[in-house]
């Protein structure tokens, strides 16, 4: 079945940076499109960021462009997650998925704190 773990989170101060992981099993992860999607307490959940199988499309959020930072490795079974200039609006739970968008399969999230 399909695995999605999540790692990388923690505390991160304003302006910092923390790379997100996402270990997948269980399927074909270089056939799949990619997704992050984020959680943050009184908000609807985020889709954050998106990348194609092979990498060559992305999608991001407006609320997180230029600042974060999709990748995968293919030979892992991995996806990452950059983020630079954290801010504390950036709190939350952040999940990766199997699939483009809101609707795939969503692992158990990794946390992030972004505070001074």
């Amino acid at each position: 079945q399909v695995q999605l773990v999540e790692s990388g989170g923690g505390l991160a101060q304003p302006g910092g940076s923390l790379t997100l992981s996402c270990a997948a099993s269980g399927f074909t992860f270089s056939s799949n499109a990619m997704s992050w999607g984020r959680q943050v307490t009184g908000k609807r959940f985020e889709w954050v960021s998106g990348i194609y199988s092979d990498g060559s499309e992305t999608y991001y959020a407006d609320s997180v462009k230029g600042r974060f930072t999709i990748s995968r490795d293919n030979a892992k079974n991995t996806l990452y997650l950059q983020m630079n200039n954290l801010k504390p609006e950036d709190t939350g739970m952040y999940y990766c998925a199997k699939g483009w968008g809101v609707n795939g399969i969503w692992g158990r999230g990794t946390q992030v704190a972004v505070s001074s």
